[in-house]
């Protein structure tokens, strides 16, 4: 006989972004609960609808395993005495197993022999032990919870019904006074309270309630809908994933329909369309052959082809109702100018102790020209990128992107052009808000680049300088992914500067602060650095080793790593590590004393010196060409003269002159290896 186990939570609608990673949650919960319960299964499937969580264990084990352990008590000299018999530790030791003396037997743990019992835990009923699911259920964690009534759980939404079914039977417990059972909710107005007579029946007795309750059949469902939809309409649907996975969550039973909205709206901005469409209303916008936005969308609706036409006619509405907001507001912002909206600044607060949004354009501006003079930036780029930085915030004010605030940077490019501004202007003033997430897409202009970053480091450090550090999982000004987006871009652009450069650059802007911290600024920074060359697939022993020192030039950083992290595990450079990490063994990071060769006493000293003059000039060459690979190659020729200066000079040498001149050379070699990594922070996984 099959032997099925069902949980169900009953819940008020769960936000859509949170039910992916909920369902993810409760699968690996569920698997840890049996597990520490030693309970195996056939298979385990969770699901998951706007109002429920459930899990359906398929196959589930009757009787938890037996468990065979063995305790060790204590070393056999202390367990017995000279004449071999059981001491009172021994006695104690098993009557504490449960056990008596004859049980005890003896084992070496390192050459030590220690007394043990074997003892057999019988493994209780799985009846017995399912209640106490109660407890995952209690331990879901949500980004955002809330408590209702007097409770004091915390939930992402109120739990309504517990179902718990050990295939027909209720298995009891209970959360803030509701008690499980076996009665469940179909679909909220299609169906009504309904009945599960077995666990392995779930599925079925809520399609037959118009719920399906496995998100992957009903995404299947709505994208074979879309489909066949494109043929009948014969119109072409971007299907996006983001999108498509939030309406797959936002329904139970889902049903797709066509809507038009008038061609008179087509006169907008695509971008105002399309999102309304998407970001607003949940609708796939349509598309013609060539690519051309038509006055159609498409809607999933949450319930069956009942009086359908209905539903599109109240989803018609819906969204003329927001186009025409959006013709008004977009036809009155034509009315105005960019100085009139760059004017308005002035009157928008950017952070109270930071002052206004034109407080923040201005330090943009002044940011940017240094940042240009720095990268050695003239001409038309540099003009370009001063009247971008200079205009980059003025759609702030618009009707259009306090309606629409997605939009901010689109309708400012829009605008521009309107307004008379160059094409690389308007693009750029666009591009400045990029990347708009960690691994969305990054400006393709160099003014727009520049902007990014010069707009990205005036509110990071701003907020930081101000004690609005992000503190464990919260970011509330997306200060992190900012700090991302600066690296990616100095990465992808492979521009000349470097990072504490530029920190020093802003910092040198600010006068509303009394002081900024470069080194809390330039750690928070090295965060984002690690978790950007982890990325690259670089080992954490490597990126400290490199972040040790300033994140500097990013390109070249990130070839050092990638460098280091093949060095690592490379037999031929063993030799060499090995003299490199003795020299760091010794020589001190801050020893200022002076190299004086008219001291040196053997040939392998005046040898290692020379060499070492030779090094610093190679090293310094291959350092300004960015070529991580010859400057580890340059240091390296010093390991075979490394190792032969320790095979002939005692650097703790009796005269104390002597000894602070070799010291003084070898830690001149060490400031020179420190300078590509603290090679001693590496794991080495030489054979």
């Amino acid at each position: 006989m099959s032997n099925h186990v069902l949980f169900e939570i009953g819940v008020e609608e769960l936000p859509a972004r949170f039910i992916s990673q909920t369902e993810q949650q409760l699968q690996a919960k569920t698997e840890d609960w049996l597990k520490s319960l030693r309970i195996s299964c056939e298979s385990i499937q969770t699901f998951s609808t706007p109002r429920r969580l459930a899990v359906l264990l398929t196959d589930v084990q009757e009787k938890q395993e037996t468990l065979v352990e063995e305790a060790r008590g204590p070393a056999l000299k202390i367990a017995q005495n000279e004449d071999g018999e059981w001491t009172k530790a021994a006695i104690g030791f098993s009557k504490g197993q449960g056990k008596s003396t004859d049980d005890i037997y003896t084992k070496e743990v390192k050459g030590v022999p220690y007394i043990f019992i074997e003892k057999t835990i019988e493994g209780k009923a799985t009846s017995e032990l399912l209640p106490t699911f109660k407890d995952v259920i209690e331990h879901l964690t949500f980004p955002q919870t809330m408590r209702w009534g007097e409770h004091s759980l915390r939930f992402s939404r109120p739990i309504r019904w517990l179902v718990a079914l050990h295939n027909d039977q209720v298995i009891p417990f209970s959360i803030l006074n509701v008690k499980t059972g076996n009665k469940t909710f179909g679909h909220r107005f299609l169906s009504q309270e309904t009945t599960i007579n077995d666990a392995a029946e779930y599925e079925k007795v809520l399609k037959e309630n118009h719920v399906i309750v496995d998100a992957n059949e009903r995404q299947t469902m709505i994208k074979e809908q879309l489909v066949q939809l494109q043929a009948n309409k014969n119109c072409t649907l971007v299907i996006d994933d983001d999108l498509l996975n939030e309406v797959t969550h936002l329904v139970e039973y889902p049903t797709v329909f066509f809507g038009d909205f008038d061609d008179s709206f087509l006169s907008l901005p695509e971008e105002v369309l399309i999102t309304s469409m998407i970001e607003h209303q949940r609708y796939f916008p349509t598309y013609d052959e060539q690519g051309d936005l038509l006055p159609h969308f498409v809607g999933v609706r949450n319930g069956d082809d009942y009086k359908l036409d209905n539903v599109v006619r109240g989803n018609e509405k819906v969204l003329r109702a927001r186009l025409t907001d959006a013709q008004f507001f977009y036809e009155e912002d034509l009315k105005q100018s960019i100085p009139a909206y760059q004017e308005t600044l002035e009157r928008v607060v950017f952070q109270e102790k930071l002052g206004t949004m034109k407080d923040k354009v201005d330090r943009i501006v002044a940011i940017t020209n240094k940042l240009c003079d720095a990268l050695n930036v003239t001409g038309e780029e540099k003009s370009d990128a001063l009247r971008v930085a200079e205009l980059c915030k003025f759609d702030l004010t618009t009707h259009m992107v306090n309606e629409f605030t997605e939009l901010q940077g689109v309708i400012g490019e829009k605008y521009a052009i309107y307004f008379g501004e160059k094409e690389s202007v308007a693009q750029g003033i666009k591009e400045h808000y990029m990347p708009l997430q960690a691994t969305s897409e990054l400006p393709s202009s160099l003014s727009g680049a520049i902007v990014s970053i010069a707009d990205k480091l005036d509110t990071i450090i701003g907020f930081i300088s101000v004690g609005l550090t992000p503190s464990g999982s919260q970011d509330p000004y997306g200060l992190r992914r900012q700090a991302f987006g600066i690296l990616r871009i100095l990465r992808e652009e492979k521009l000349h500067l470097k990072l504490e450069t530029m920190i020093t650059i802003v910092k040198d802007t600010y006068e509303t602060v009394d002081a900024i911290n470069v080194d809390n600024v330039t750690e928070f920074f090295k965060l984002r650095a690690s978790y950007l060359l982890k990325s690259f697939h670089i080992e954490q022993d490597v990126i400290d080793a490199i972040l040790e020192n300033d994140i500097g030039l990013l390109s070249y950083t990130i070839e050092k790593a990638r460098t280091l992290s093949e060095k690592r595990s490379d037999d031929s450079f063993r030799a060499n590590q090995e003299a490199l990490l003795r020299v760091l063994n010794i020589a001190k990071s801050t020893y200022d004393g002076q190299i004086n060769s008219d001291l040196f006493e053997t040939s392998s000293e005046k040898a290692l010196y020379d060499q070492l003059k030779v090094v610093k000039v190679a090293y310094e060459q291959a350092v300004n060409e960015e070529n991580a690979i010859k400057s580890l190659q340059t240091i390296s020729t010093l390991g075979p003269y490394i190792h032969e200066f320790f095979e002939n000079n005692m650097v703790m040498h009796e005269d104390e002159q002597i000894k602070n001149n070799r010291i003084a050379l070898l830690s001149d070699i060490g400031q020179l290896i420190r300078d590509y990594a603290d090679l001693s922070k590496v794991q080495w996984k030489h054979q």
